[in-house]
């Protein structure tokens, strides 16, 4: 987050600050030429751009690409159907189905910065939270591990880690004793372990920088498959439907200040790195 007061558009110095300044704080100007070099008044010559330039940039490979195609598409057309008409149409057509192929399969985001579905549903719902005073981190890193905390809520009920799942609508989800999660025949013991530790070191790194303890609840959202419970602790994290994320964090008592949970923010900021930084 840029904290500094550095105008828009980049500079340092505003020109109108410089006319306030005493004239030993003003910026040197610049050397003028020498008075036998002839000022000039013409701007120096800029290099023409040609198509082929143009099309050699990578930024217009996809041009380049469709230009082909269409080329192509174009030529057969014409042979095969004996018309320069139905060559043209034919290359528009090619045109047409190549871009809306690279559409679905390609996206300007890279990959590894693409959330899930799962993810994107959860998030929309937590930014409704923000007029009631919670604040969320997503996509946070365990230090020294692989792990990934989805979404890292602070508010006034409490702090909480919040995985979401994407799983197959066609096979149930239930349980065993509230000790065991299966969806269909797949036992999840090794995901419900892995959000309970997530939250476990989320608490050890916060409470450690705050001096003292601070609980942070795991939570598991599925989205997909209906959910037969409204919520379920297995395996100490709260299991529940992802549409039910807003209710299940704020209908708990209120436990945190606005100032306290300003702190654990700003904290959990530095202790819990973003999955994928900026640059």
């Amino acid at each position: 987050m840029d904290t500094g007061h550095v105008p828009e558009d980049g500079n340092s110095t505003s020109p109108l600050w410089v006319g306030d300044r005493p004239a030993e704080e003003r910026p040197a100007a610049r050397p003028a030429a020498p008075s036998s070099a002839p000022a000039s008044t013409y701007a120096p010559p800029t290099e023409r751009v040609t198509l082929r330039a143009l099309l050699g940039h990578p930024r217009y490979r996809p041009l380049r690409r469709r230009l082909l195609i269409a080329v192509v598409a174009g030529v057969a057309g014409g042979v095969l159907l004996a018309g320069w008409r139905w060559g043209v149409t034919t290359a528009v057509l090619a045109v047409i189905a190549d871009t809306v192929l690279r559409a679905r399969s390609h996206s300007s985001v890279p990959a590894w910065r693409r959330a899930s579905v799962a993810e994107r549903r959860t998030e929309a719902q937590l930014k409704r939270l923000e007029r009631g005073g919670y604040r969320t981190l997503h996509a946070r890193a365990i230090p020294d591990s692989d792990a990934q905390i989805d979404h890292l809520v602070i508010g006034p009920t409490g702090v909480y880690a919040v995985d979401s799942e994407k799983w197959d609508k066609r096979l149930p989800v239930r349980v065993q004793s509230h000790r065991k999660l299966f969806h269909g025949p797949f036992d999840q013991k090794a995901r419900l372990d892995e959000a309970r530790w997530e939250a476990e070191e989320a608490s050890r790194l916060i409470g450690e920088a705050l001096g003292r303890e601070i609980v942070v609840v795991p939570a598991l959202a599925i989205y997909g498959p209906p959910v037969p419970w409204k919520v379920l602790n297995v395996r100490s994290v709260d299991v529940f439907d992802g549409s039910r994320v807003r209710k299940w964090i704020t209908k708990r008592e209120r436990s945190l200040t606005d100032t306290e949970i300003a702190k654990i923010y700003e904290i959990a900021e530095r202790a819990l790195p973003a999955r994928y930084p900026e640059g």
